[in-house]
């Protein structure tokens, strides 16, 4: 592996804007932020808008439009049944 050609991979919090839903990972991206973890330790911290703790796909509020496919619409259009 080169030398100096690869970002400065470290842990970081992240920390959804929407809910105060906080969580420590790894990333490259870094920020002027920081906090306090609950290990002790200080880490960046990286505002995002969604995560999982309010995305309407894992807080199963998402909204389901159902088309249908081209084979109903074709029955439909048909009258066939």
């Amino acid at each position: 592996m080169r030398q100096g050609i690869h970002p400065n991979y470290r842990k970081v919090v992240f920390q959804d804007t929407s809910t105060g839903f906080k969580f420590l990972s790894g990333s490259t991206k870094s920020s002027n932020e920081t906090i306090e973890w609950e290990d002790g330790n200080e880490y960046p911290l990286l505002k995002v808008e969604i995560s999982s703790d309010s995305h309407p796909f894992y807080t199963g509020k998402q909204r389901l439009d159902d088309a249908g496919g081209r084979v109903d619409r074709f029955k439909k259009k048909y009258n066939l049944k």
